[in-house]
């Protein structure tokens, strides 16, 4: 007999999932109503309900943004990103680009943090290769999450489930299969999870032209009358010099195109995509304001006058401002170079736009008309200074456009890769310590959360990013609905819900072991969907090895089973914390996740139920 609270509770996770699927509301708000109505009606407690905010997974993924903000403002995600995905030439491919290296980093990485740095890098290479970031992101937590199955460490999930089956070893629970060792060892999982990756890999590669949204897509070059003509500089020892004009990512900028190539007092009109560059190349850019600000992004472009380096405040302080010339300026009618615009307002002219108007020469040599819009980079009290200065008609401030600190990009990348192999190691091989002569500092098991409190401490000290841009990373909308859907997995685990359904479903299958194996793995699969894969897997494990032992067959199948269900989750962005993570930045809605997650369920269950008796046979 189903009790009020598991039947409350179902109500609610019903509901959440219809207001989810038919309303634009934001997962945060429909998440946090629903545990709200749990609360009220008794089916968790304040503190229960509570908890999730607290919960460790939830909190590494908070620090992890501040970690992925000192990736991303010294432009070393960028560089990740153009190191593991290059350049795409169709969808297809980038969506291969994106899943491939993500699968094999999520096997021997914990999948979430992969995911969290990934984001922010795969943004900026979807608008560079114009393609919606709706097309790459959901393969992108599909991916981590395939990863992840491949070994032990992949995911804390596949750690669980190995505590579990220790415990029961140890306890004598596996006294009647004297054939399973005590644990799993790296690469057991492996078995099913590599094939698992691979056909997960090939389905999307072969169905997201129609089960993949494409959101937010990106819009065609447009003729705008505000068209900056801007210098750029190659630097000598850049990482583009020696690369083509296509290599370098130059020529598929959306809005910009690169007009002429100035090269030793020699001028390059129409440049070739198979151009290759020099260093002290001055490329002259002609393209809208947004993409202006997408080339201060890019390691080894500088502005190609000396004057940016004469400011007062570093460039790390900087941002790009607007200016629109007003006739009582007293430059108008004078070069940007004889005006000494740097001089007398302390910023640097690295673009000018005027009426649609190319402008020929360097930026120094262009003489100012009333009316020009003069893009300016300069501190952002530059604002202030001059807004009510009769020098100019508006100026405006340009957001999230100071240059990235390139000079730090190595040590934000090796803190991330100290934090990526001391959790590794650690998990691996248990508690680290140092000892030196006598004296000896343990300090115990490296967790996730331990590794990423120290990387993002590493950034913070070594000037990675500031505080006031660690706090902006931080998603709190994400943070918010992962606290919830905690909570709402709890209630449904303390009335007794998940319990209810999971034993009624195995109980109409019968005494067949592969019937029975496909039912465990069916319901560990939608049980991941409703609460969170660790809670899933915490649940199922005792019903699969009571489930074996009644049946007198080999668990390990059912072990596995469990282990790979409750990981592979993506029917639902509630099932993994990766599928939230992505919900928001892809701008997805949860339709999208059932039409291609729904058929990757079936291959994985079918894949697993086939595979998993025909390595671990249930009878011995």
């Amino acid at each position: 007999m189903l009790e009020f609270g598991a039947a409350i509770s179902l109500i609610v996770v019903g509901l959440i999932f219809v207001l989810l699927a038919t309303t634009r509301l934001a997962p945060d708000v429909v998440l946090m109503g629903g545990l709200t109505i749990l609360l009220l009606t008794g089916c968790v407690t304040s503190q229960e309900a509570l908890q999730g905010f607290s919960n460790e997974g939830m909190i590494t993924i908070a620090v992890l943004f501040v970690v992925g903000a000192g990736l991303v403002e010294t432009g070393a995600v960028s560089a990740l990103a153009d190191t593991l995905f290059g350049r795409a030439k169709s969808v297809t491919g980038a969506i291969a680009r994106v899943m491939i290296p993500t699968t094999a980093l999520s096997a021997f990485i914990n999948n979430t943090p992969v995911v969290s740095m990934l984001i922010p890098a795969i943004n900026d290479w979807a608008r560079q290769n114009r393609i919606p970031p709706s097309k790459l992101l959901l393969p992108l937590s599909y991916a981590a999450i395939l990863g992840g199955t491949c070994t032990l460490i992949g995911t804390s999930t596949n750690l669980v489930v190995n505590g579990l089956l220790i415990r029961a070893y140890d306890q004598g629970q596996l006294a009647w299969a004297p054939h399973v060792t005590r644990g799993l060892g790296m690469f057991d999982p492996t078995w099913v999870g590599l094939p698992i990756a691979v056909a997960g890999i090939a389905f999307v590669l072969i169905s997201h032209r129609w089960l993949l949204p494409a959101r937010d897509p990106i819009t065609p070059i447009r003729e705008d009358p505000k068209q900056y003509t801007t210098e750029m500089l190659v630097e000598p020892g850049s990482p583009l010099v020696g690369k083509t004009i296509e290599e370098a990512g130059l020529r598929h900028l959306p809005g910009l195109y690169l007009a002429e190539i100035n090269r030793d007092g020699q001028v390059l009109p129409a440049v070739s995509p198979q151009e290759r560059l020099r260093a002290n190349d001055r490329l002259i850019f002609v393209g809208v304001v947004e993409s202006v600000r997408d080339l201060q992004r890019i390691r080894g472009l500088v502005p190609a006058t000396n004057q940016v380096f004469k400011l007062d405040a570093p460039r790390s302080q900087r941002c790009l401002i607007e200016a629109v010339i007003s006739e009582r300026c007293p430059i108008v009618g004078k070069s940007i170079r004889d005006g000494r615009f740097r001089s007398r307002y302390n910023a640097v002219v690295i673009g000018v736009a005027r009426e649609g108007e190319r402008l020929q020469g360097k930026i120094g040599d262009i003489v100012l008309r009333r009316g020009d819009t003069v893009l300016l980079e300069a501190h952002p009290s530059f604002v202030e200074i001059h807004r009510h200065s009769r020098d100019f008609y508006l100026i405006s401030r340009l957001e999230d456009s100071k240059p990235p600190r390139f000079e730090k990009s190595k040590t934000a990348l090796l803190i991330l890769a100290a934090m990526v192999l001391v959790v590794t190691v650690s998990e691996s091989f248990g508690d680290l310590g140092l000892k030196i002569g006598s004296w000896e500092l343990v300090f115990g098991k490296i967790t996730m959360l331990k590794g990423a409190l120290l990387a993002a401490a590493a950034m913070l000290a070594f000037q990675c990013c500031t505080l006031s841009e660690a706090r902006r990373a931080i998603d709190w909308q994400v943070l918010v609905a992962i606290g919830a859907a905690f909570g709402i997995g709890t209630a449904l685990e303390r009335t007794g819900a998940a319990a209810f359904v999971a034993h009624h479903l195995i109980h109409w299958v019968g005494q067949n072991p592969r019937l029975t194996l496909l039912a465990i793995h069916a319901i560990t699969s939608l049980t991941t969907e409703l609460v969170t894969n660790n809670a899933a897997a915490a649940l199922m494990f005792p019903f699969a090895l009571a489930t074996a032992q009644e049946l007198q067959v080999n668990p390990m199948p059912f072990v596995i089973s469990v282990l790979t269900a409750a990981s592979a989750s993506f029917a639902t962005p509630l099932g993994y914390q990766t599928n939230l993570m992505v919900y928001g930045p892809g701008g997805y809605r949860f339709t999208d996740y059932l039409k291609i997650g729904i058929p990757m369920n079936i291959l994985v269950t079918v894949l697993t139920v086939t595979l998993a008796p025909l390595i671990w046979p249930f009878h011995r």
